[in-house]
C-alpha cells in the first residue's frame, strides 16, 4: 500500500506545481517573444508544398516555444520538496515518499537536467540568434546529436563499469550478454529515441504520447520492484500531464527541444534501467513511427529520383495533407499510444 501511496502522491503533487507556475512562465514567454522569428518551410529535409499550405504559420510566430521548461522545472522542485520534507521532518512516511535514491534516480534526473539544459540553449538560440545559423536545422541537428553521443557514452559507461550492466533483456529468451559493445548499443539506442523528437508538430501531440509512454514505464518498473523509478516515471508523467493542460488546442505553448530533448534521452535512460530496451519499440511505437517516416522519406527522395513514400513526413503531417483535422489526429496517435503502451506492459509482464 505505501508503495502505491510513494508513486501517487509525487505524481500529484507535481501536476499541480506545474499547473501553478505556469501562469509566471507563460507571462515571461510571452513578455519576451520566446517563439520563432522564421517559420519551418520544409517537413523533415524536403521542402514540400502540402506542408506549406497546411503548415499554420501564424502560431508558429506567435507561440512561445520553450514550454518544456514546465515540465523540467516541476519535476525538480517535486523532487526537492520530498527531498526536503524528508530531512526537515523525518518521519517514517516522509522517508518512504522520498524517491532521490543513488541507485535508482540520481542518474535519470541528472540526464533530464542536462538534456534540457542542452535542449533550452538550442531553443533560446533559434529565437534570440541572429544570423544565417540562426536559420539552420541542420547545425543545431548535428550538434545535438553530437550532445546526445556524449551523454550516452558518459551514462553508458556508468552502467558497464560503475554498476556492471552489460546484458539486455530479450523477452521470451533471457538475457543477452553484449560486454563492451553495451557501450554503443546504448548510445544508438538513446540517438534513436532522440530522433523521435520530431513528433512535436500539433498542438497535443507530444505532450499525450510522453505522458502515455512514462505512465506505462511507472507501471513497469513498478512491477519490477523499482519503486523509486516507478515513482520518477509518475513524476514525469505528472508534469507532462499538466504541460498538456495548456497545450491542448489552442496551444499556450510548444514543447521545443528543451522538452523533447530532455524527456527521449531520459526515455531511453528509464528503458536501460528497467531492462526493457527491446519493448521499448512497442511501448512507444507512434515515436518509432513517426521517426521511420522521415527517414523513409528522405531516403526515397534522395535515391528514388525524388519520389515521395508519404505526402508529407513527419508521419502526423501526411494525415494532415490527407485533409485530417489536427484534433483528430492528436486524438488517435492518444488512442494508438495507450493501445501499444498496454501491449508493451503486458509483453514485460509475460515475458
Amino acid at each position: 500500500m505505501i508503495e502505491v501511496f510513494k508513486i501517487i502522491v509525487p505524481l500529484v503533487l507535481t501536476f499541480f506545481i506545474a499547473v501553478l507556475i505556469t501562469p509566471t512562465f507563460t507571462t515571461y514567454f510571452y513578455k519576451y517573444k520566446m517563439w520563432k522569428k522564421n517559420p519551418r518551410t520544409e517537413a523533415g529535409d524536403i521542402t514540400n508544398s502540402d506542408f506549406t499550405k497546411n503548415h499554420n504559420v501564424q502560431a508558429e510566430i506567435s507561440t512561445p516555444r520553450i514550454g518544456g521548461v514546465i515540465i523540467w522545472v516541476s519535476v525538480l522542485l517535486g523532487v526537492l520538496i520530498i527531498y526536503l520534507l524528508s530531512l526537515i521532518f523525518p518521519t517514517e512516511l516522509t522517508k518512504e515518499l522520498n524517491f532521490f535514491s543513488r541507485s535508482q534516480t540520481v542518474i535519470p534526473l541528472a540526464t533530464l537536467l542536462l538534456a534540457s539544459l542542452i535542449g533550452l540553449v538550442d531553443d533560446l538560440l533559434q529565437i534570440f540568434g541572429k544570423g544565417t545559423y540562426a536559420r539552420d536545422p541542420l547545425f543545431y541537428r548535428k550538434v545535438k546529436i553530437v550532445c546526445v553521443v556524449l551523454i550516452g557514452l558518459l551514462i553508458s559507461y556508468w552502467f558497464y563499469s560503475k554498476l556492471g550492466i552489460s546484458t539486455i533483456h530479450v523477452p521470451f529468451w533471457g538475457e543477452f550478454g553484449l560486454g563492451i559493445l553495451f557501450i554503443p548499443v546504448f548510445v544508438v539506442v538513446m540517438l534513436a529515441v532522440f530522433s523521435t523528437s520530431v513528433i512535436d508538430g500539433m498542438d497535443g501531440l507530444a505532450g499525450g504520447i510522453m505522458t502515455i509512454i512514462f505512465t506505462a514505464y511507472s507501471v513497469i518498473a513498478f512491477v519490477n520492484n523499482q519503486i523509486d523509478i516507478s515513482a520518477l516515471c509518475a513524476v514525469i508523467a505528472g508534469g507532462t500531464l499538466a504541460f498538456l493542460w495548456f497545450n491542448i488546442p489552442p496551444a499556450r505553448f510548444y514543447m521545443g527541444e528543451t522538452g523533447m530533448l530532455g524527456l527521449t534521452v531520459t526515455l531511453s535512460v528509464i528503458a536501460f534501467l528497467t531492462d526493457t530496451v527491446l519493448v521499448l519499440p512497442v511501448i512507444a511505437a507512434p515515436l518509432v513511427a513517426t521517426s521511420a517516416s522521415v527517414i523513409i522519406q528522405q531516403f526515397s527522395y534522395r535515391h528514388f529520383n525524388k519520389r515521395r513514400v508519404f505526402k508529407v513526413a513527419p508521419l502526423h503531417h501526411h494525415f494532415e495533407a490527407l485533409g485530417w483535422s489536427r484534433e483528430k489526429i492528436v486524438m488517435r496517435y492518444w488512442i494508438i499510444s495507450i493501445v501499444f503502451a498496454i501491449s508493451g506492459v503486458i509483453l514485460v509482464l509475460i515475458s
